[in-house]
């Protein structure tokens, strides 16, 4: 966590409140004055061709467009994404490396998805996780799906229920996954919003794997094949990754990410009418978003939004921050006319621990609240000596019967 000296450097030239008597509001003044703006017109989105798409701020999570977001729709082989994302949680927890060595079963043989996508791997196959990852994510390889599978939980089943478990911790209500690879089975069900959640949370949580969706082809067994996001090759857009699915059930998905400058998007459209149109529907989201709206990040993870004072501790000023970076998306032309709000916690007592939530930000636009944030202890501040704890209790009875009195007159 920052510490005072970091304090005073990252605040030279930037606003700092101070809050000395609780409860406490500070409002920041908006960086243009009322008016100073002209309001500018921001287009409906474009009709899109699917049963549904969600386009997503992946730094904020607000949505910018939607049509059928909730609605439980088959989703092929977007449900790769959650294969993948598990194995980069599971790389995250030291469980798995790269360079491990996954002997191929039976049931993961290739011979047995004669009429879909594979890697063509067969039984007795020594393939490392980092090859049956770009089989499952490039080439998107049932065969690779169910290998990675085993050999993480045991059994594809495990597996599935561990994909379950997925889903539930990251929010995804309305997802069920029957398989590791999501072929058509009874049950298997997602939404565009859970798959924009899920690819969002990739991007943020598991890096090393996202990235090798940016990569355009893959080979294995002496075959090579590439990758399937058409949109990879796209000049207009910097797309940097996201999967492909299709089933006679599910109709042609993508979910998809661009950046734009600080800007990220995540596009999801599902049940499209062919390969072609998935790719024209996303482009159309994708240009509609970054034409029309931008990103601002409002809050830095761990630097000081303003200065708290702190009772009966062996130091009375505490750097308030945030958990997370703060980002709000609107469109453009109201970015520059945000207010923000910090509320803390009234009489905060040491001891005080950093990360502890202190108070709550809010961040308005034309008083209307677009983000807001827990405030949390930049770092961790003691309990002081007996004496300055008695005379701070002292001045803490005084404040209180003050904005008592103030409460009765006013």
């Amino acid at each position: 966590m920052i510490s005072l000296t970091e304090l005073k450097k990252s605040l030279s030239g930037c606003l700092l409140l101070v809050a000395t008597v609780t409860p406490f509001v500070a409002t920041a003044a908006p960086s243009t004055t009322a008016g100073a703006v002209q309001a500018q017109m921001i287009p409906a989105a474009p009709a899109i061709e699917a049963r549904g798409y969600v386009l997503m701020d992946a730094h904020s999570g607000e949505i910018i467009a939607a049509k059928n977001a909730d609605q439980q729709m088959a989703p092929a082989s977007l449900t790769k994404i959650m294969t993948a994302y598990i194995i980069g949680q599971e790389l995250n927890q030291q469980r798995l490396t790269f360079t491990d060595p996954v002997t191929i079963s039976r049931t993961a043989w290739s011979r047995n998805f004669p009429d879909s996508s594979k890697m063509f791997i067969k039984p007795g196959d020594a393939v490392s996780v980092a090859d049956l990852t770009r089989g499952i994510m490039i080439q998107s390889g049932n065969d690779a799906c169910v290998a990675m599978a085993e050999h993480i939980a045991g059994s594809e089943e495990a597996f599935v229920s561990l994909m379950n478990s997925w889903a539930e911790q990251l929010g995804m209500t309305g997802s069920n996954f029957v398989n590791a690879h999501g072929l058509d089975g009874e049950g298997i069900s997602t939404t565009p919003l859970d798959m924009a959640v899920l690819l969002q949370r990739m991007i943020r949580d598991t890096p090393q794997i996202y990235k090798i969706y940016s990569e355009k082809s893959f080979t294995w067994a002496n075959i090579s094949q590439q990758n399937r996001n058409r949109l990879l090759w796209d000049k207009s857009l910097n797309v940097d990754g996201g999967k492909t699915g299709y089933t006679s059930n599910a109709g042609y998905s993508l979910a998809a990410s661009a950046v734009d400058g600080d800007m990220r998007l995540v596009s999801v459209v599902m049940g499209t009418a062919s390969a072609q149109a998935r790719i024209q529907e996303t482009r159309k989201l994708m240009n509609y978003g970054f034409r029309f709206y931008g990103s601002k990040k409002v809050a830095e993870q761990n630097m000081p939004l303003m200065i708290s004072r702190v009772w009966m501790g062996a130091q009375q000023q505490l750097p308030v921050t945030v958990a997370e970076d703060v980002y709000v998306t609107l469109p453009r032309a109201r970015l520059n006319q945000l207010q923000a709000e910090f509320e803390l916690q009234p009489q905060l007592a040491a001891p005080v621990t950093a990360g502890q939530v202190v108070g709550m930000a809010r961040w308005r636009q034309n008083g209307e609240v677009v983000q807001e944030a827990q405030l949390v202890a930049g770092i961790d501040i003691a309990e002081g000596d007996l004496l300055q704890q008695l005379q701070d209790q002292i001045m803490m009875r005084v404040d209180s019967l003050i904005q008592q009195v103030k409460a009765a007159i006013f």
